[in-house]
């Protein structure tokens, strides 16, 4: 199977569903669960990841997030050298949950100020807006793919040095 994938609706039911669960383990402490990343874009080829980033008020609140998420098998596996932006990971084979287990998945917190949070949104929402972004943007990670043969580890470096300066041309739109 190919590392990029057309468009799947798929993707936003599996969000849904995921969002469902978080949405009821997280009430009361947060202000929303955001699809982010190219799964979250009608029509754009992407990775099957549903990237998920969940939205808080308060730093102080984010201990008691870590710990409802913890109660869902999720573990906080630090900011991963993104500031404001707290990354968790399902314990494989602790606590077994036959959506969470099956819907490949990142799972992200940020306050709502977080600079990562807004390059999310305003990112998602351009290429929502913009079938010539879309477009430009397939293309790209098409490339990758073929460049990289497939090869996930080798596609995640290369994206980082060729697909850079493309998602920073929209960011700067984007403003």
């Amino acid at each position: 199977m190919n590392l990029i994938q057309s468009y799947n609706s798929d993707w936003k039911i599996q969000f849904e569903t995921i969002q469902k669960i978080l949405a009821t383990t997280l009430d009361g402490l947060i202000l929303s669960i955001q699809h982010v990343g190219s799964t979250a874009v009608p029509d754009l080829a992407a990775k099957a990841i549903i990237d998920i980033d969940i939205v808080y008020e308060k730093d102080n609140i984010f201990p008691q997030i870590r710990e409802r998420l913890a109660t869902l098998g999720y573990y906080h596996n630090g900011n991963q050298g993104i500031p404001q932006r707290e990354a968790f990971k399902r314990k494989k084979g602790l606590l077994s949950n036959s959506i969470l287990d099956t819907i490949t998945h990142h799972l992200y917190a940020c306050p709502k100020d977080s600079p990562e949070l807004k390059r999310h949104l305003l990112f998602r929402n351009f290429l929502r807006e913009h079938e010539w972004a879309r477009t430009e943007y397939t293309s790209i990670k098409m490339d990758i793919a073929a460049q990289t043969q497939q090869d996930k580890a080798a596609y995640s470096l290369l994206k980082e040095s060729l697909a850079t300066p493309f998602i920073e041309k929209i960011l700067q739109l984007a403003k």
